[in-house]
């Protein structure tokens, strides 16, 4: 792609080139440049807009998702009359109508250990704007192995965070999280909620930062964490540095290749619920049905939080959230026939496995939660 800016660049780009900072050359820099960035939702969304409009000439999109209604409320860059279609899709078609002068690549496939390599090696940088710990580690890894500078960022509820990691002059994602928390005990936004805003304003920081590192100005946030938070709007630092035992960026490192990170972090890489405990485990809506209009029915446990009963609920069940569920064994009885639901089987089917190991045998997980119900017993419920 050359580097001359047309007039009508020229025009577009205007106030870039008002900028000392930028000018003509760093805007020739831009176009010049490329950037994957890994997921279209929440974070990639205000990234791939704003790198777009300012003139980035190459951006690939990872994604192999389709748009929800759902996602609405906070991925600006889809909209109503994109519900249904790939999200990649979606956002390429409003990035090339925003900047017709830029090239946009796609790829609507799960980031892997088997192809993120391939992938990633066509491009200057990185952006982060995953929301599960196997895509942050796989993505982390390659930018060390490629030495490309890895832009972070991480939204949950109403707080935000942001960094650049780049192994080549200061710490990666592993030097801060060595190991991925247990399996469950962070929550997805799917599960926990977000702040439609929230990703809006994390994602900017990280297009600012992605300028910045392309440009070579400013101050990038190499070796420090921002923290933000919007019920406070406060912004605080925390200064990192260089693990010397990281595996994969420390002088002994031994992770030379990229793992398998689904096993690695002990979760699917995705933040869809699944809805489901396993074949053994389930009882599906229309078999719950049944069962609560015979003799013996079974006692019904949500285990979603009390605000979510403001939404829907279940006549008759006994709400004891995820959270309390272990303070709270006492409360039930191993001898009852039992069903744990909550909103789309996630977080019932963590409740489950609380309950086996506790000594609960009659215990099954309702697949795809009292959204599944909602959509196929009573539909006079909302879905949420």
């Amino acid at each position: 792609m050359p580097t001359e800016l047309t007039h009508e660049e020229i025009l577009r780009y205007s106030r870039h080139l008002l900028i000392p900072e930028v000018g003509l050359d760093g805007q020739k820099k831009l176009k010049a440049s490329s950037a994957l960035i890994v997921g279209t939702g929440g974070l990639g969304s205000p990234v791939s807009l704003y790198l777009a409009a300012a003139g980035i000439g190459r951006i690939g999109l990872v994604d192999y998702d389709i748009v929800d209604k759902t996602n609405l409320q906070r991925q600006i860059i889809h909209g109503t009359s994109t519900i249904g279609m790939l999200k990649v899709e979606s956002a390429k078609n409003r990035l090339m109508d925003l900047n017709p002068d830029i090239q946009v690549d796609t790829y609507n496939i799960p980031f892997t250990s088997a192809n993120a390599l391939q992938i990633a090696s066509q491009y200057d940088i990185l952006i982060d704007g995953t929301d599960n710990f196997p895509t942050r580690y796989l993505t982390n890894d390659i930018c060390v192995f490629l030495g490309k500078p890895n832009i972070y960022g991480s939204i949950f509820r109403f707080d935000g965070q942001a960094s650049v990691f780049d192994a080549r002059t200061g710490p990666c994602y592993r030097c801060l999280f060595p190991e991925p928390p247990p399996p469950g005990l962070v929550p997805s936004c799917a599960e926990g909620g977000v702040l439609g805003i929230l990703p809006g304003t994390i994602g900017t920081i990280q297009a600012t930062e992605a300028l910045k590192v392309l440009l070579g100005i400013g101050s990038p946030l190499i070796g420090r964490l921002l923290l933000y938070n919007a019920l406070d709007m406060s912004f605080d630092f925390v200064n990192l540095r260089k693990n010397p035992k990281c595996r994969v960026c420390g002088p002994n490192a031994d992770i030379k290749e990229l793992i398998d990170y689904e096993e690695f972090c002990g979760v699917p890489g995705h933040d869809h619920e699944d809805g489901s405990a396993g074949l053994d485990w389930d009882i599906d809506v229309i078999q719950l049905a049944t069962r609560l209009g015979q003799p013996g029915a079974p006692l019904l446990l949500d285990v979603r939080e009390p605000h979510e009963l403001e939404i829907s609920r279940l006549p008759a069940a006994l709400n004891i959230p995820l959270g309390t569920l272990a303070a709270r064994l006492s409360e039930l009885d191993t001898a009852r026939e039992m069903v744990v639901f909550c909103k789309a089987g996630t977080r019932s089917a963590r409740a489950l496995e609380l309950l086996v190991s506790a000594g609960f045998k009659k215990v099954k997980n309702l697949k795809g939660g009292i959204n599944s119900w909602a959509q196929t017993v009573d539909t006079s419920l909302p879905v949420y």
